[in-house]
């Protein structure tokens, strides 16, 4: 029994029509010869593909502009991103060779960025067996090269910002192999930074040349191998750093060596001659020098990758 009783408030059924949708609007979805007729023409007309044309252009040049900043990115995580350049020089090396597979298998794929070698520099004291490795590079690889001035070093000669070979310059950077990016900066010793993601920056003239030198493929044994690191360190530790009495040992000693082979190891020009040489045409001074060291650094001389080199001692 309920509580309470309601009378109903109305004595009859009241019937309300519902809308089954709440707009009306046509059926597309039919048959209509009219629609498909003027769909054709659309397809047809000259103008629409035009449209999609363009609309394809600019996809491409998307594509191509997000190679080139990918490339950029390298150089804008380095340490050496904020520099306040003061000069800039950019050379192109126009003669293209082959060698892109020769640095898939060394540096790992690569994906569109350009790999990009950045060495900071005292311009006091140039490296320059790098700059030997630089043209060797060169013959061997599509190299982009530029130079860069850092806010330490208030003045740099006009030899070392023109140290790279002027050449043309009508190339896009995504076109190259491998770029070689020189920063003149205040730092006690040369300093490379590559794939900074994936490598710590790799310290000192001759460790750098090491790693410049294995970009060429050159296969040693490891006995060779073993000389030229001893070479390379004696030129370094001790003849560029050493006393007059240490210089003019390590020069008898080359000098010795030199009565056996035409060059430091064995019968062909290698990594411990262009570092060793360069460092004696930096470190030798007031030291005499002997006539087999002499000979050996004109043989050095008449080779194409060391023009460079000398015309910066003038």
């Amino acid at each position: 029994m309920p509580m309470y009783q309601v009378k109903p408030i109305s004595g009859r059924e009241i019937h309300v029509d519902l809308p089954t949708c709440m707009y009306r609007l046509p059926n597309i979805h039919r048959d209509d010869g009219d629609r498909d007729h003027a769909f054709q023409d659309a397809e047809a007309d000259p103008a629409v593909k035009a449209l999609e044309a363009r609309q394809d252009e600019i996809m491409r040049r998307l594509y191509e502009l997000k190679a080139a900043v990918e490339g950029l990115s390298k150089t804008i995580t380095t340490p050496d991103a904020d520099i306040d350049v003061a000069h800039l020089s950019e050379v192109v090396n126009s003669k293209p060779l082959a060698g892109t597979a020769d640095l898939d298998i060394l540096l790992g794929k690569n994906y569109g960025a350009l790999r990009d070698i950045v060495i900071n520099a005292n311009p006091s004291h140039p490296p320059l067996s790098l700059l030997v490795l630089h043209c060797l590079l060169r013959e061997r690889f599509h190299v982009l090269s530029t130079v860069h001035v850092h806010s330490s070093v208030s003045n740099v000669p006009p030899h070392l910002l023109a140290c790279f070979e002027e050449q043309d310059k009508n190339q896009s950077r995504h076109d190259f192999q491998l770029g070689f990016t020189l920063i003149w900066k205040d730092v006690p010793t040369p300093q490379m930074k590559f794939s900074i993601q994936n490598m710590c920056p790799i310290e000192g003239e001759g460790n750098i040349a090491r790693f410049l030198f294995a970009l060429l493929g050159q296969q040693q044994d490891p006995i060779t191998a073993t000389l030229v690191d001893s070479w390379i360190d004696m030129a370094i530790f001790q003849l560029a750093q050493g006393s007059s009495k240490e210089k003019a040992a390590v020069l008898r000693t080359i000098n010795a060596a030199l009565g056996r082979s035409p060059w430091l190891v064995g019968a062909h020009r290698s990594l411990a001659d262009i570092v060793t040489c360069c460092v004696v045409l930096q470190a030798a001074g007031p030291v005499a020098i002997p006539a087999n060291v002499q000979k050996w650094m004109k043989s050095c001389e008449n080779l194409p990758e060391f023009n460079g080199v000398y015309k910066l001692l003038q």
